[in-house]
């Protein structure tokens, strides 16, 4: 009898820490899925310094237009870590701070942002925080570029851009009112995460609207899987060749993304 006694003992005991684990799964669950659905803060640079709450222990993204050095003060050397990765910095609170000025310097334009960066151990917000800059108003008093009768759709757009690029030119043809228009030479850091090269090929312009074909090509030994989300800038549409980028150096590892936007492709981000 003793001996089902502490059989039963030992299987009520196992049952218990069972559930208990589960429970602290599913707890441990529900805070991460609720940190990542967290909507991402949106600041437009003004100027002004921008306060970023930290909590202790819990990391935080910040998203730049472009790859960035940042300045930290000798008073937050063991209470902050900082990491950069191609236009994305990420903040990690390991003691309690005040708010302390913090510089954040691009490093394709020189353009500087201020933060007064504070830590709590009651935790500030998870939420990712995407910077961007204000629009720049169109030169249309430098444009020499005849605007046509009326902005095509974004699929005859997308359509005959690729059809400019990959078409032989016999079945190439003309759409009424598109003309060509410049885009920056070399690399832009169009998608976040520093894993993909984006390299603009060719943009045009019908009425108010533009679309840009841009190279992607994946400089990292890992497959990559393309998302809209990781797009920089505020585009209209944007359409990809392929959805999936293998390995650097294979035959397959680059594509183009076809934008769509209200602006001038070096004016969006």
């Amino acid at each position: 009898m003793q001996t089902n006694s502490f059989q039963g003992s030992s299987a009520s005991r196992t049952v218990f820490f069972a559930v208990i684990i589960s429970l602290c799964g599913l707890l441990l669950f529900s805070t991460t899925a609720a940190v990542a659905l967290e909507p991402t803060e949106r600041i437009v640079w003004r100027k002004s310094p921008i306060a970023l709450e930290l909590g202790v222990g819990q990391e935080r993204m910040v998203h730049f237009p472009g790859p960035v050095s940042v300045g930290i003060q000798g008073s937050l050397q063991g209470r902050l870590r900082i990491q950069s990765s191609g236009g994305t910095v990420y903040w990690l609170a390991q003691q309690a701070f005040p708010p302390t000025r913090i510089l954040v310097r691009s490093l394709d334009d020189g353009q500087v942002y201020l933060f007064d960066a504070a830590a709590s151990p009651e935790g500030g917000s998870a939420a990712p925080m995407e910077i961007t800059l204000p629009r720049q108003p169109f030169p249309a008093a430098h444009d020499q570029t005849p605007a046509g009768p009326a902005n095509h759709g974004y699929v005859s757009l997308t359509r005959f851009a690729a059809q400019q690029l990959y078409a032989p030119q016999r079945l190439q043809s003309p759409l009424s009112g598109v003309v060509r228009v410049p885009v920056p030479n070399g690399s832009v850091p169009l998608v976040r995460g520093g894993a993909i090269v984006s390299t603009p090929l060719a943009s045009w312009r019908s009425g108010q609207r533009f679309v840009t074909a841009v190279q992607l090509t994946n400089a990292s030994p890992d497959a990559q899987e393309l998302q809209a989300e990781a797009l920089r800038g505020a585009w209209l549409a944007a359409t990809f060749q392929h959805h999936r980028l293998l390995h650097a150096g294979d035959e397959a590892d680059h594509t183009v993304v076809y934008l769509i936007s209200d602006r001038p492709f070096s004016h969006v981000f």
